[in-house]
């Protein structure tokens, strides 16, 4: 009887003990290939481009509506949501409930309208900025106080011509301010994944 009491009670401590993360990078996107290089995808075409440095691929996770990775020594997980860019707040609630994060450990990599192209921002907190992904992240964790990477795409002219072009890509010289931006995004990963974003900011921010 006692010996069977304390395996119930080992169960119970291992399902409550999970892994500690220091840092969850999200890219955000639409699924399905035909979304593959649109501007509204520039968050989780990066994150699956830069992944290829630190594991071999990501991993489905159905329950959480997403892929996910693990780099640094298991403390940085890496997601790319698999539902729509405007429901991206299902996969971080859904992460966020079930893991040992705190939403000011998020880093949500997204696209933004109101930079140019290739241009580059980050912050912690704010609001959305009329992006619908990230209204949807706030909407259901309640919480705002996650950092950003916003990467710029250009506004095109009129409100009633964003949605085509965020589902659009880039024109070639677009592309070729968003590769710029990229190898700037990677030389500073590593001083992103170590917390250091007053350094981050200081170099993207400096023209």
């Amino acid at each position: 009887m006692l010996n069977l009491l304390k395996k119930k009670l080992k169960k119970i401590t291992q399902k409550k003990v999970n892994k500690v993360y220091k840092l969850c990078i999200v890219g955000l996107g639409n699924p399905g290939s035909k979304y593959n290089g649109t501007r509204h995808n520039v968050g989780k075409d990066w994150l699956i481009d830069i992944s290829q440095q630190y594991f071999k691929e990501f991993q489905n996770k159905p329950k959480y509506e997403a892929e996910f990775g693990e780099s640094h020594n298991a403390e940085t997980l890496w997601i790319t949501p698999s539902n729509f860019v405007n429901e991206s707040g299902r996969t971080i609630s859904k992460i966020l409930r079930s893991h040992n994060l705190n939403m000011n450990m998020f880093l949500i990599i997204h696209d933004d309208l109101d930079l140019e192209p290739g241009e580059l921002k980050i912050k912690e907190g704010g609001g959305h900025g009329g992006h619908n992904g990230l209204r949807d992240i706030i909407k259901r964790t309640g919480k705002s106080d996650f950092i950003r990477l916003r990467v710029g795409i250009g506004h095109p002219g009129m409100k009633n011509e964003v949605t085509n072009w965020v589902l659009n890509k880039f024109s070639p010289n677009e592309k070729k301010s968003i590769d710029n931006a990229y190898s700037r995004f990677v030389d500073v990963f590593e001083l992103i994944i170590n917390n250091q974003l007053q350094k981050v900011q200081k170099i993207l921010h400096t023209k």
